[in-house]
């Protein structure tokens, strides 16, 4: 089975979220915390944490990524059972049973965007449309080397991002090169 670990490509989650996920934790979407909530009355890390967080199951903070990992059925059970306590201590579930019944549909769902080779990178994109929240996964994938525009680099862009719940969506690119780039020519 596979299941998202939080990842921590830059130092940005510890500054856009109010608390981050550790590197590493398993992960769920989290957008239950934001169920009924109205987007335009959250503080600005909370609405950052709504559009576009994972939530590590150990930490209860955010991740702007996951990326696909193998899991045993002891690691999914271990992340079912920390998820519960969570439920529990923080978010006051009734017992332990309710609130376990809850975390294995969310480790669930968390499974069911890993349908992707282990180490695809996933991020997340959270709306209000109509009368709820909808949620539009996005996978990154490492692209084939091709030369650079200075033609010294391998890679003129590292990944992609691709949508997949949406065939009819637009393919965004991230082009890591020319922003490792400006930030390089500021120093």
């Amino acid at each position: 089975m596979k299941l998202p670990r939080t990842i921590r490509l830059d130092p940005s989650d510890r500054f856009v979220f109010a608390v981050a996920a550790e590197p590493g934790e398993w992960a769920v979407s989290g957008a239950f915390l934001y169920a009924d909530a109205d987007p335009d009355s959250l503080p600005g890390k909370e609405k950052v944490a709504m559009r576009s967080g994972f939530l590590g199951v150990d930490s209860f903070g955010w991740s702007t990524l996951v990326v696909v990992t193998e899991a045993t059925t002891a690691e999914r059970d271990d992340a079912v059972e920390t998820l519960a306590r969570q439920f529990v201590d923080r978010l006051g579930a009734p017992d332990i049973d309710a609130a376990r019944a809850a975390a294995a549909e969310e480790v669930d769902f968390a499974a069911s965007i890993c349908d992707h080779p282990v180490n695809t990178l996933l991020a997340v994109h959270r709306a209000v449309e109509g009368e709820g929240l909808v949620e539009r996964f996005r996978t990154l994938h490492q692209r084939e080397p091709t030369p650079g525009a200075d033609g010294l680099h391998a890679y003129a862009r590292a990944f992609t991002i691709e949508e997949f719940d949406d065939e009819d969506a637009p393919v965004e690119r991230v082009d890591l090169a020319s922003l490792a780039n400006k930030d390089g020519a500021k120093r």
